[in-house]
């Protein structure tokens, strides 16, 4: 089977469990595991940012980054299919207390003005007063899609002067890096806490980080512990992120490629996949997943008339020629 569902189905390649396997370890919850130390030390520089933090989970990580900015009673606002709002089971809601609002934007984009008509500042107690923004970049769900750097640092702009906070769920970050050449420290300037994940197109087991000041992060770390999150020898998973980083970041223009080769091959522009995603738009979608996978390929339904494929580690060039031959065919 060729597995297009997710980023997220890679296995770790053997050069990675053998970095894992000779990790040097401690306690982490005591702050004693020197490889988990070094990863957050050194995606933190990456970003541009004072501090990170190791949690097991990207939804954990988007919690606490925008607990971070975000209290009861108060709201952020995203982009309607963001994966906050769309794909985390109303965690924010449950360990917050905060609300959300959404503007709708089919590439997953920012839209300044849609932002500035339902901003709300604090007017007193019959409103819920605007505390963040929320971001994606890149956008899961609008297929992959890159939010441009300029609308980005507008929107920076825009929330330094409202006196709001910003959170990036860059979660596939890397991906935008790659894709656009812009470096990291440019998105990370952004974002006053943000979330980055090593199990999706990086090809990590487990692990996504929180990025942001360093009293941010101190707190966040409580927060992970209350939530549960606190780990011990874990050095072992960080080890895989420090291979990740150094051997699968710039293969990503690989993921990239093979997404456009999909794309053409089931009547989608190749043109309008930035990434490693691709969204094809279908009546059938159900009978359509159902359909590739009796060929060999496995790919998923995100809506009643949406189908997925994404690229990624463990997805060859051969694998996506012969993808694209079954997908054409069904198209």
């Amino acid at each position: 089977m060729i597995d297009l569902r997710s980023d997220t189905l890679t296995r770790p390649t053997d050069a990675m469990r053998h970095a894992m396997v000779h990790a040097e370890v401690g306690d982490d919850v005591y702050g004693e595991d020197p490889t988990v130390a070094r990863l957050e030390e050194r995606v933190a520089g990456l970003l541009g940012h004072e501090a990170a933090l190791f949690t097991p989970t990207g939804s954990m990580a988007n919690v606490l980054a925008v607990r971070s900015l975000v209290g009861p009673g108060q709201e952020v606002l995203c982009e309607a299919s963001a994966h906050i709002a769309r794909a985390e089971l109303g965690a924010h809601g449950a360990y917050t207390g905060l609300t959300m609002r959404t503007w709708i934007d089919p590439r997953g984009q920012v839209d300044l003005d849609a932002i500035r008509t339902i901003f709300a500042p604090d007017m007193g107690p019959f409103f819920v007063p605007t505390a963040a923004i929320s971001v994606e970049n890149t956008h899961n769900f609008a297929g992959g899609a890159v939010l441009p750097l300029q609308d980005l640092r507008d929107l920076r702009e825009y929330a330094t002067a409202a006196g709001v906070g910003v959170h990036v769920d860059g979660a596939r970050i890397w991906n935008a890096h790659v894709a656009t050449g812009t470096p990291l420290a440019e998105y990370g300037a952004i974002a006053d806490v943000m979330s980055v994940c090593l199990s999706k197109g990086l090809g990590a087991p487990v692990g996504s980080l929180v990025v942001g000041s360093s009293d941010a992060i101190a707190e966040a770390r409580v927060w992970r512990k209350r939530m549960g999150g606190g780990m011990r020898q874990v050095g072992i998973l960080a080890a895989a992120g420090l291979h990740a980083l150094d051997h699968h970041v710039e293969r990503l223009a690989d993921d990239h490629e093979h997404a456009r080769l999909l794309a053409e091959a089931c009547g989608v522009d190749p043109a309008g996949v930035d990434t490693n995603i691709v969204v094809v738009r279908r009546a059938d979608a159900p009978d359509f997943v159902a359909a590739a996978r009796s060929e060999g390929v496995l790919v998923s339904a995100v809506g009643p008339t949406a189908v997925r494929l994404v690229t990624h580690l463990d997805v060859s060039r051969e694998d996506a020629e012969r993808a694209a031959a079954v997908l054409a065919r069904l198209a």
